[in-house]
């Protein structure tokens, strides 16, 4: 007898039977009956049955997971180009669709698990299985959302001042403790409430574990509510031979590009235990600083001469300034009859006030100097290589390029017309100077 004629007699006499009698048949039964009529084993019907079972499951899922991601996992990126927000599209990179759609085959071999009623304890296995299976896959979601958030969030002006990639670091590593702690309930048995009751236990391991993540969100929290460390901050840390751009401000760390184009990386709470300097200010403020020294040797500065002022009085910038110079010194001049014997004895300046003079009057009138913020143009303490003239003003121009090529360009000037006022620019002796002193020995 072969499988046909097994389904014709049981069509045959269903209808014979009263109706208070109910009997299920299924084309598993009917196959079942029909290898037992044809002499195959019990045991060989019993693993062909289970067979037949598990590819079910299996067909139905890959059908659902055709259906998933060819077809509506399509359509939603058609959506998703068509939309004008960029938020969308950042999902869609981040693959938040695409882990959605594993949703699908879990859920229909989980659905349709009782199937396998006949076999209890693959039932079981299978339905943990694919149970536990949707339990990562929510946390792949959940995580690539929110990585998605994190780029969307860096596309707002705000990013710049504020990163928030340490929070979302923290935010992810409780969800991975949580799916941890509910997939080990899972495979146990048990609520995942029991195995947090017993999570107190594990504190002391937990924090020793995770000892940097604890103090790096809290250095984080601390740089961040201070507002100490902002992406693109140019920062210093001796102590840690850190000297460069912040480019990334991780939980654990802060990745800083050097002047050289490598990297760098400390940890947060570094900056919070140990001091560093922040270059955020240069940026903010309406210019850069300037500072530095010529060191002047004292011994060519004189009083000036009537004929060196009439030099001066030629120079444009300071025919003002000479002039009430000059005037000044006529003025006591008739007053004191012994002004015009000596220098010594009248009102005169000294080429060294004329060039400081010269200096300031040439840094006021530089196109890139700015005259609002703090300038000045002073005498430090004498020391053995000299008198310095230091000089303190700032530059509109903080571009490190542009700056450095302002800041060269005055003091070209500054050295190239200090020959002028008959001054000199101290220099430690070189070979060609001994062999001169030589000489004239």
């Amino acid at each position: 007898m072969n499988l046909f004629k097994i389904i014709s007699f049981y069509l045959q006499e269903l209808p014979k039977i009263n109706p208070p009698v109910e009997i299920k048949l299924s084309l598993l039964e009917i196959f079942r009956n029909w290898l037992l009529e044809i002499g195959v084993p019990a045991k060989i019907v019993h693993f062909a049955e289970f067979g037949i079972l598990i590819g079910v499951l299996i067909v139905l899922s890959i059908i659902a997971n055709f259906l998933a991601k060819k077809i509506i996992l399509s359509v939603v990126r058609a959506l998703v180009k068509k939309s004008k927000n960029k938020w969308d599209d950042i999902l869609l990179e981040r693959k938040v669709f695409h882990r959605l759609s594993h949703f699908a085959p879990a859920l229909i071999i989980y659905t349709f698990s009782y199937i396998l009623s006949d076999y209890p304890m693959w039932m079981a296995l299978v339905q943990k299985g694919s149970y536990l299976y949707m339990i990562i896959i929510s946390m792949l979601i959940i995580t690539s959302f929110i990585n998605g958030m994190h780029d969307i969030y860096q596309t707002h002006e705000i990013s710049k001042n504020r990163s928030i990639k340490g929070y979302l670091q923290v935010v992810k590593i409780i969800i991975y403790v949580i799916t941890a702690i509910v997939i080990i309930a899972t495979l146990m048995g048990r609520s995942p409430f029991y195995m947090l009751s017993g999570l107190g236990a594990f504190t002391a391991i937990l924090m020793l574990i995770f000892q940097d993540s604890i103090k790096g969100l809290i250095g984080g929290i601390q740089l961040s509510a201070n507002d100490m460390v902002r992406l693109g901050d140019w920062i210093t840390a001796p102590k840690h031979d850190i000297d460069g751009s912040v480019v990334e401000i991780n939980l654990n760390t802060i990745r800083i590009q050097n002047p050289d184009m490598t990297f760098s990386s400390i940890p947060t709470y570094a900056l919070v235990n140990d001091t560093f300097s922040n270059f955020r200010g240069v940026t903010e403020a309406d210019g850069r600083r300037i500072k530095r020294s010529i060191n002047i040797d004292v011994n060519s500065i004189k009083l000036c001469n009537s004929e060196m002022l009439q030099k001066f009085e030629k120079i444009n910038i300071l025919k003002d300034f000479i002039a009430l110079v000059i005037k000044d010194i006529d003025a006591y001049s008739n007053v004191s009859a012994d002004a015009k014997e000596s220098l010594l004895n009248g009102k005169n300046i000294s080429n060294l006030r004329v060039f400081r003079k010269y200096v300031e009057v040439y840094l006021k009138n530089h196109n890139l100097i700015n005259p609002e913020m703090m300038f000045l143009v002073r005498y430090l303490e004498p020391t053995p290589n000299g008198l310095p003239l230091d000089i303190w003003v700032f530059c509109v121009n903080k571009d490190l390029v542009n700056f450095e090529a302002v800041q060269s360009e005055i003091f070209e000037h500054i050295l190239s017309v200090i020959r002028e006022f008959d001054l000199k620019v101290f220099q430690a002796p070189t070979g060609n100077d001994i062999m001169e002193a030589k000489k004239r020995i």
